[in-house]
């Protein structure tokens, strides 16, 4: 009785010890499935799509210009990265700092702006609230755990406009119109005004000249065809403007006048083919998946402005039949001079 009792014992053990077996050969065989977690969402940590991120644009997503290339960003985020980033568009400046505060009541991850016209909304919002991080996009003020811009070195971007605008110009009269006068516009305005007139005199146009104005405004499409107009008619064969809807007025006034057009931020060249010869365009689809990528793993840090340029690929020069072979040529070049380090624009910058 005793032996019997003890091989049903024996026979029990080798069961159970069999079962764990199999148990752990299922569990090794599982982890090389689909069924394990995501390598980007470790146990307990959010996936991309479980943040609760927003993007508040100043105006509309089909303006062909700076609202269209940052909602262009957001919709690769979603599609590379896997978030579900939403937007509000056509924020007026009295609301910028009640739609900071409506995402960071509503307990938003990530609250994005575009523009360096939220740096100061930001500023003033974020510290009351801890938990959401404020990115403004094109921002230059860091200060806070909790806000985090990114800037794209537009500098660099107006310098490669510059080499376009120097080399098609007839005249060398070179118009520029901002929207509003902060230390990026005058930066990047700067540049432009200054390599574009050097490059013309260089090519025998002795009274090279630029002219610069301010409309004060982001979306006013009649003022910048008049600003356009008014420029055009006292000698610019050239315009660059940098002002969102504005620029569409500009666009028209060349258009009509007969004078050329440099788009920048998107793609222009479409808006007015004979027109607009070329236009440099931001490529925030890299540069949002760059920042929100940076975002989810946790290494966008706040007290901080995270910057990209030229070097990074952000910058693209798209160009319109009538450029030359040899205008292409010098872009490539001062693409090349300027990430061999030969090239430094900061001698361009207002003092």
């Amino acid at each position: 009785m005793k032996k019997r009792m003890i091989r049903l014992l024996s026979l029990i053990l080798v069961l159970v010890l069999g079962l764990g077996i199999v148990a752990c050969k299922k569990s090794e065989e599982s982890a090389g499935t689909g069924t394990q977690p995501d390598s980007s969402a470790p146990d307990g940590a959010k996936a991309a799509g479980d943040y609760k991120i927003v993007l508040i644009l100043p105006g509309p997503i089909n303006d062909q210009s700076w609202n269209a290339t940052n909602y262009a960003g957001l919709v690769a985020c979603n599609d590379q990265l896997g978030t579900k980033i939403e937007y509000v568009e056509n924020v007026k400046s009295s609301d910028y700092e009640s739609t900071f505060r409506e995402y960071a009541e509503r307990k938003y991850d990530l609250v994005m702006a575009a523009g360096t016209q939220f740096d100061e909304p930001a500023a003033a919002v974020a510290p009351n609230y801890p938990d959401t991080t404020f990115c403004v996009v094109n921002g230059s003020k860091a200060d806070g755990d909790n806000v985090a811009p990114i800037f794209p070195k537009e500098y660099e971007a107006s310098y490669l406009a510059s080499v376009i605008a120097g080399n098609v110009s007839e005249n060398g009269n070179f118009a520029t119109i901002g929207g509003f006068p902060n230390e990026p516009m005058e930066k990047l305005l700067s540049v432009y005004e200054k390599h574009a007139v050097a490059i013309a005199k260089e090519r025998g146009l002795a009274d090279a000249k630029a002219t610069r104005a301010y409309a004060n405004s982001w979306d006013d499409v009649a003022l910048g065809k008049q600003m356009g107009a008014q420029m055009i008619d006292n000698g610019a064969d050239t315009l660059f403007v940098y002002a969102n809807e504005v620029g569409l007025g500009s666009i028209e006034a060349a258009k009509e006048k007969g004078a050329k057009f440099i788009g920048f931020s998107s793609d222009q060249n479409s808006v007015a083919p004979e027109t607009v010869v070329a236009s440099v365009i931001f490529d925030f689809e890299t540069f949002y998946v760059w920042a929100v990528d940076q975002y989810v793993k946790g290494t966008l840090s706040g007290n901080k402005v995270h910057e990209a340029g030229i070097k990074e690929g952000i910058f693209k020069p798209v160009y319109g039949p009538d450029i030359s072979d040899e205008v292409k040529a010098a872009v490539e070049a001062a693409i090349e001079d300027y990430k061999a380090g030969k090239t430094d624009l900061s001698k361009y910058f207002d003092k």
